[in-house]
């Protein structure tokens, strides 16, 4: 296969590239959103409450491993080629998938039931470590010029794909099948579905090319310089993770968290949470392109520290007046709203780090950073939330969460942006 990436063919490159990350969101949303269920089947304590957290506890696991994936699989990705590492990781995530999809339930096969599951999230995490920073590095180098923010936003954006079509999955499912059937078997549904796309999607990314920069580099790091750089640009790194926390903390509690927030603590149908979701997803869907496509414009720094520090301010008092007055109609709103903060953020923030970091060690550096965010603070969101909620009895906490989110987001834009932090080594 030629090595190089036909300049005739980029969008269809685009749609090769994400078609992994929309495997990786869609399973991800799916463990968030039948959480409840899944806390049944895998964890039953006895308490709701603590079987939640069991489930949100093992969904987190999973992001735990994602800073080793980062290292491991990203070293892979910049010393032996794009094309060839996003398929390693895409097979990876497959046998992940396939495992929490056909465990059988503790009441069948008792401990070694969660024990299964936490493996498969553990195996989703190590390669979830390196896709997004391995797409989103992909696209920057098949970018056209001056359109880099354009490309790269296309990275989030396949994600939201997979949102809508797992809220629609959802609908679906809730309108033809009872409560107990959906909580017996029904819920599994989605995720052997899931099972059924891994043939198309392997098929795809195979005819993925190698991108023309990585091909005319002549030289690529050993593991032992790709470690060096990593300690040489861990300041770097640091302040781009703080970055990417505002990124991945309002994803995880827009997507993933809402349905359970909508059911749980609003006590709204879970139809409303589907139908809200779908929206959010939609709304990021239009957002995350055009507002990549502002940031190629006016710069990346002046979208990040606007949007970072509207989320610091407002995501509270948009959370305490939803739990004041909950209706769908007032979470619709609300959720909207803080998918706009999401979206216009995240359309600057993805390709600002495939920017910051030096060519040769880009995929590692940009996968660790935002493995790192992700394993301390994202991942664990749902879980955070559920426990600010029950700790503090304010069901708007989640928002004190978001806005410290944004904070960081502020703070790495300052660092990043006005020279405080600047990479060692070749410039990006």
């Amino acid at each position: 296969m030629n090595n190089k990436v036909s300049p005739s063919s980029p969008w269809l490159n685009v749609i090769r590239v994400t078609s992994g990350n929309f495997l990786e969101m869609y399973d991800f949303f799916l463990f968030g959103f039948y959480a409840t269920y899944i806390s049944k089947a895998f964890f039953p304590t006895g308490d709701e409450i603590s079987s939640l957290l069991l489930t949100f506890a093992t969904f987190g696991a999973g992001f735990l491993m994602r800073p080793l994936g980062a290292i491991v699989l990203g070293s892979y990705i910049d010393r032996i080629g794009r094309r060839k590492g996003l398929i390693v990781t895409l097979g990876i995530m497959a046998a992940g998938t396939v495992l929490v999809a056909f465990v059988p339930s503790y009441a069948t096969i008792g401990l070694l039931a969660p024990i299964l599951v936490l493996i498969g999230r553990l195996m989703q995490g190590f390669s979830a470590g390196v896709e997004l920073g391995g797409v989103s590095v992909y696209l920057s180098e098949i970018a056209t010029p001056g359109r880099k923010g354009f490309y790269v936003s296309w990275q989030s954006a396949s994600q939201q794909v997979a949102i809508m079509f797992s809220a629609i999955l959802g609908y679906l499912i809730n309108q033809n099948l009872s409560t107990a059937q959906v909580g017996d078997w029904g819920w599994r549904m989605p995720f052997i579905i899931g099972c059924l796309i891994l043939p198309f999607v392997f098929w795809i990314r195979r005819s993925l090319q190698e991108t023309e920069a990585f091909a005319a580099r002549k030289h690529h790091p050993s593991l032992r310089e790709i470690m060096q750089s990593i300690l040489q640009n861990f300041p770097l790194i640091l302040a781009c993770m703080m970055l990417v926390v505002m990124t991945t903390v309002s994803f995880y509690l827009i997507t993933v968290y809402t349905p359970t927030f909508g059911k749980s603590v609003l006590k709204l149908s879970s139809t409303d949470s589907l139908l809200v979701t779908f929206c959010v997803g939609l709304s990021n869907f239009i957002l995350l392109p055009v507002m990549g496509a502002v940031s190629d414009r006016i710069g990346r720094a002046p979208v990040l520290a606007v949007f970072s520090l509207l989320a610091m301010l407002t995501a509270y008092p948009s959370l305490a007046w939803l739990v004041t007055v909950p209706s769908f109609q007032n979470m619709l709103v609300v959720e909207i709203w803080l998918s706009i903060l999401y979206a216009c953020y995240n359309g600057a923030a993805v390709v600002a780090l495939t920017e910051v970091m030096p060519a040769h060690v880009r995929t590692v550096g940009f996968s660790l950073a935002y493995s790192l965010a992700t394993a301390i603070f994202g991942g664990f969101t749902p879980l955070i939330s559920t426990w600010l909620i029950e700790a503090t009895g304010d069901k708007a906490s989640p928002g004190y969460w978001m806005s410290f989110a944004g904070a960081c987001g502020l703070v790495a834009t300052g660092l990043l942006y006005k020279g405080v932090v600047k990479a060692k080594g070749a410039a990006a």
